[in-house]
This record gives structure tokens, C-alpha cells and sequence, in this order.
């Protein structure tokens, strides 16, 4: 039973950020924003959202690469939405880092 409902929420995650990226995708110009929804489809729409080439989604696949490469890519995400790149330290906070994907779609 908790394996089940770890699932659903899991799910429920997977949908909202997918959507969110999406929006994102097509606020931006993003040709193909639906492959927000497919595994490692969602690095191809956050790096031409974020305006930089296809191929940084292998960085986004090497260890600690990653992590300095993911700030630059949602960093220029916010500056191309027209808000404060700021915003990004609420990412840092649990849950708030969820709310923070639907404000940019959704603001």
C-alpha cells in the first residue's frame, strides 16, 4: 500500500513539473515542448528554452557537471522570462522549489 501511494506522488510530480517545463517551453519558443513529458526529452526542452545548444544535455548527465550546468540552464530560463534570477536561491527549499517551476509557467 505505501509503494502504491509513493507511486501516485510520484506521478503527481512527474505530471506537474512536465507540464510546467512544457509551458515553459512554449512561452520560449521551444519547437517540440511536448518532449517535456519524455525522460531526457525534458533536458532538450529546458536547454533551447534556456537558448543554449542541444548537445549540453550530455553535461547535464555527468556527475557534479550537472549541477553547476542545471543553475546556468534555469538561470537563463528566469532571465528569458523576465524575472529575476534571484528567484532561483527558492530552489534551495524544499517544496518551494516546486511552487517555483509553476510560477514561471504560470506567471
Amino acid at each position: 500500500m505505501e509503494s502504491l501511494i509513493t507511486f501516485i506522488v510520484f506521478i503527481a510530480f512527474y505530471a506537474y513539473i512536465s507540464y510546467s517545463l512544457q509551458v515553459i517551453g512554449k512561452k520560449l519558443g521551444v519547437e517540440n515542448a511536448w518532449l517535456a513529458w519524455i525522460p531526457f526529452g525534458n533536458l532538450y526542452v529546458l536547454c533551447v528554452a534556456a537558448g543554449k545548444p542541444a548537445w549540453w544535455m550530455i553535461l547535464c548527465l555527468v556527475p557534479f557537471v550537472n549541477l553547476v550546468v542545471s543553475v546556468m540552464l534555469w538561470v537563463s530560463v528566469t532571465k528569458r522570462l523576465g524575472k529575476s534570477p534571484w528567484l532561483l536561491l527558492l530552489f534551495l527549499v524544499p517544496l518551494i522549489n516546486m511552487a517555483l517551476i509553476g510560477y514561471l509557467a504560470f506567471a
